[in-house]
């Protein structure tokens, strides 16, 4: 089973089968950005998650369904931050990518949130940094080094 690469690149994903089938429509009204499929191959998904951690300054894996997704991206959103998304549940192969995050995070559980490169925990932690003013410096540091 293998994605199309092309996705990490801000669509929404829709369920159609990975296998290079991954159709995409437009991410609306949204400051996040979803994905509309993933890399070429699937014997390869971390080195698709890290590229896409390293092209974006926030990246949520997410599920449709998580309350705690959805208010991990209300923080971002709220904020005025542009974050990027990638719904594992809307991808056949997300099970393939969160096997990855577990390797990488250690844990299965959704949202796993990365901002500036580096895995910054869950829904709570995200939130717990932004209580101790933790957050928004790690964000503008990403965007102050692509600029």
């Amino acid at each position: 089973m293998s994605c199309s690469r092309s996705a990490l690149a801000g669509r929404r994903l829709t369920k159609s089968g990975c296998g290079c089938r991954c159709r995409s429509s437009s991410a609306s009204g949204r400051m996040g950005s979803s994905t509309s499929s993933l890399g070429k191959s699937a014997s390869a998904p971390v080195n698709q998650i890290q590229e896409t951690i390293s092209d974006n300054c926030v990246v949520i894996f997410s599920k449709t369904s998580c309350s705690y997704c959805t208010r991990a991206k209300s923080l971002f959103h709220d904020m005025g931050i542009k974050y990027k998304v990638v719904e594992l549940d809307m991808l056949e192969c997300g099970s393939q990518f969160q096997d990855a995050l577990y390797k990488m995070t250690g844990e299965r559980t959704v949202p796993r949130i990365f901002v500036n490169g580096t895995f910054i925990g869950g829904a709570a932690d995200t939130h717990r940094l932004h209580k101790e003013g933790k957050l928004l410096p790690l964000v503008r540091q990403c965007y102050l080094k692509k600029k």
